[in-house]
């Protein structure tokens, strides 16, 4: 999907704005004297996504198409921020290396980061650009296929990738007797699930329906949300280098598009039909 042109982008003088009322920090110094912004690249917005990207986040590992929810998200703070979709440059990080402190090869990364207190030491976050619901998901063939309730998974093998915050949020929300198993990544995480290795693992819905639907895990079946998930993980948001002088126009923009309404139509368009029933206590 080629994002819609909005009525307006953010000029030197909103720029300005924004950052007067951040305050502190990096960020005052966010507009160079010609009011252009201080990006990796000068004239180019640089922003990362995973390797690969997963679907409906990123269509078919595209994300210069602007095809999928967090593509287009993306292109829509390019412009805001004054950046045409030609002057958009992608690169790949993994999940854990750009939440690692230290210089960043990317303006802004976005990969379903969840903003949480304990990052936020190491780099910065743009305010919540979207707070999705966490499911757990498991085989048709596993002992705890059946489970209708938190209660009844307590004593099942979770995993999780590493630097993900499934990793805390499992241990917290499902309190299970078992110690939460920790991959490299996802798709380690999905293969360790497909071998038996472990029994079950908490992702987002989107992910999750996506996961099952793909044929990731084989038989794979979503078992429920968990209850209260979209406000205990704190929002998904773009994550910069710390300190980062891109983050109030960043936070503006996204702002602005939460705002008007932007955000919400592309979630409608990609995000709607991830309607999943809660698990039970």
């Amino acid at each position: 999907m080629r994002p819609s042109k909005w009525a307006s982008m953010i000029t030197a003088a909103f720029i300005s704005l924004s950052l007067a009322s951040c305050g502190g920090g990096g960020a005052s110094n966010a507009a160079t004297e010609d009011g252009k912004l201080q990006t990796l690249t000068e004239g180019k917005l640089t922003i990362a996504t995973g390797e690969p990207a997963w679907e409906p986040w990123v269509i078919n590992d595209a994300p210069e198409t602007g095809e999928g929810f967090e593509a287009a998200v993306a292109y829509a703070v390019a412009e805001k921020l004054g950046f045409s979709k030609e002057n958009v440059v992608w690169v790949r990080t993994s999940f854990e290396e750009a939440i690692q402190p230290g210089p960043k090869n990317f303006d802004f990364n976005l990969q379903q980061y969840s903003i949480t207190d304990e990052r936020k030491q190491v780099v910065d976050f743009s305010s919540a650009y979207y707070k999705e619901p966490r499911v757990v998901i498991t085989s048709k063939d596993n002992n705890f296929a059946g489970a209708t309730s938190i209660s009844e998974l307590k004593d099942a093998l979770f995993g999780a990738a590493s630097g993900d915050i499934s990793v805390e949020y499992t241990k917290t929300a499902i309190q299970p007797n078992n110690e939460v198993a920790v991959f490299n990544d996802l798709v380690a995480v999905l293969q360790a699930l497909n071998a038996g290795q472990i029994d079950a693992t908490v992702t987002g819905v989107a992910e999750g329906d996506y996961i099952v639907s793909s044929g990731q895990v084989e038989n794979g079946v979503i078992l429920g949300k968990i209850p209260g998930s979209e406000e205990a993980t704190g929002g998904l948001g773009l994550l910069l280098e710390k300190d980062s002088p891109l983050t109030a126009p960043v936070t503006a923009a996204v702002d602005a598009l939460v705002a008007d309404g932007t955000i919400g139509k592309l979630a409608e368009q990609y995000l709607q039909q991830y309607n999943v029933a809660d698990l039970n206590q």
